[in-house]
């Protein structure tokens, strides 16, 4: 009994030794290495518009119908006085630009009284107006912070521009960046099926949304089994698009003089009028689109005439471009802010906005072409280009139209291969 006792306390103190040799071997090696300090790692600070958010209480809205600034505002405390101070600040932000629909943020102090201490508006995906109310009024236009990528596409025409993009999952807006760019070479009213587009450009991406299409750099629009390139080029401090020969796609004419409409009636030497009920010479073309709808001059030019026919064109715009050609615009509701005969008038210029004045069954625009004062059809004018690339450009116009050829090509070699796999898939 003795002995266990006696070796119970000798294993008592070797343990006590042992831990206190440990514990100064510990300390020695900490005061070599220096004082042994507790790190706290610090919650990384979460930014709104510049705002450390978790320090508020933060409430979501959405602009109501027929609500303003003073209807949000006021009902969180903040004076009439300091409403009109920031509806004042107009060269900063004009407050009648708030639009129903569009969200906006309260950030509401972090204490029973919940001041409202910011007011954030988006006026768009990614801009959006910033006002402070702690300390002193002030306002700032921010942006949300976005990123470029360089994105590719391609599509088939089944009905219009616009579904061919909603179908391929592609930003609808394409094609109105592909109908400009076009504008002097394709009739985008007269696309045909199984006509086929291929684009190389940048989006703009707010993490996963797209944010709007930056530039598109090459293009190749396939139109009727005939290959049309578009390549963005920098010429003369100016960029333009080209085709593959160094030729500028834009011409002295637009191919139309009006976007999102369809041709109701073509040129004709006798056609049969919806008013007269007799068979004439119908020597323009008939474009129909809603009422109200801008109408644009082809082409830089002067207003030669503008005035309203009774019993045929209705209020009207003649427009001279040169000594050999000018167009007319017909059946118009009204003439754009200060129009008049004489002004000098650029290409894609508002001029009016369809209408069904004068003789007329619906809202449409009657377009002619004038060559020599004597009609032509105005689908079938081919105005010249302006200047190509100069001679000193071409060796890099073709460096960079020989690389995005290449992509374009691959990219619709690719696509063909995706297509014909579909069919064997669906056969």
């Amino acid at each position: 009994m003795r002995k266990d006792i006696l070796l119970s306390i000798f294993l008592t103190l070797t343990t006590v030794l042992l831990l206190f040799t440990c514990r100064n071997a510990q300390e020695v090696t900490d005061a070599d290495e220096g004082p042994v300090h507790e790190i706290y790692e610090e919650k990384p600070i979460r930014l709104e518009y510049g705002i450390p958010v978790d320090s508020f209480n933060i409430v979501e809205g959405k602009v109501k119908r027929n609500q303003n600034l003073s209807h949000i505002l006021m009902g969180k405390g903040i004076s009439a006085k300091i409403i009109d101070q920031i509806a004042k600040q107009k060269d900063l932000f004009d407050v009648r630009q708030i639009r129903a629909g569009n969200k906006y943020k309260l950030f509401l102090s972090n204490d029973s009284l919940k001041t409202l201490e910011y007011f954030i508006y988006e006026h768009t995906l990614t801009d959006y107006l910033s006002i402070k109310f702690r300390d002193s009024l002030e306002l700032i236009i921010g942006e949300k912070p976005t990123l470029i990528r360089k994105q590719m596409a391609s599509g088939t025409i089944h009905t219009n521009l616009w579904d061919a993009m909603v179908e391929n999952s592609i930003n609808p807006m394409m094609s109105i960046e592909l109908s400009e760019i076009y504008a002097w070479s394709i009739d985008f009213f007269g696309l045909q099926k199984e006509d086929k587009f291929y684009v190389i450009y940048e989006e703009r991406f707010l993490d996963s949304t797209s944010a709007g299409i930056e530039r598109i750099h090459a293009a190749l629009f396939n139109h009727q089994n005939k290959d049309f390139y578009a390549i963005y080029f920098v010429q003369d401090d100016k960029g333009t698009y080209f085709d593959d020969d160094g030729n500028s796609l834009q011409r002295a004419f637009l191919k139309a003089p009006l976007k999102y409409s369809r041709i109701s009636s073509k040129f004709s030497n006798s056609r049969y009028h919806p008013v007269l009920k007799i068979r004439r010479p119908h020597h323009g073309v008939d474009y129909a689109a809603p009422s109200g709808t801008p109408v644009y001059s082809v082409g830089d030019g002067f207003v030669q005439k503008k005035g309203y026919q009774k019993k045929g064109a209705g209020n009207y715009v003649k427009i001279k471009h040169n000594s050999v050609y000018t167009t007319q615009y017909a059946h118009l509701k009204g003439y754009a802010k200060g129009l008049k005969t004489g002004d000098h008038v650029t290409q894609g210029q508002l001029i009016g906005y369809v209408g069904t004045t004068g003789y007329s069954t619906g809202p449409h625009l009657d377009f002619r072409f004038f060559k020599n004062g004597q009609p032509v059809d105005p689908l079938k004018v081919d105005a010249p280009p302006v200047e190509p690339i100069k001679k000193i450009n071409k060796e890099e116009y073709n460096k960079i139209k020989e690389q995005f050829i290449i992509e374009l090509e691959q990219q619709r070699k690719e696509y063909e291969l995706q297509f014909e796999d579909t069919i064997q898939e669906a056969v």
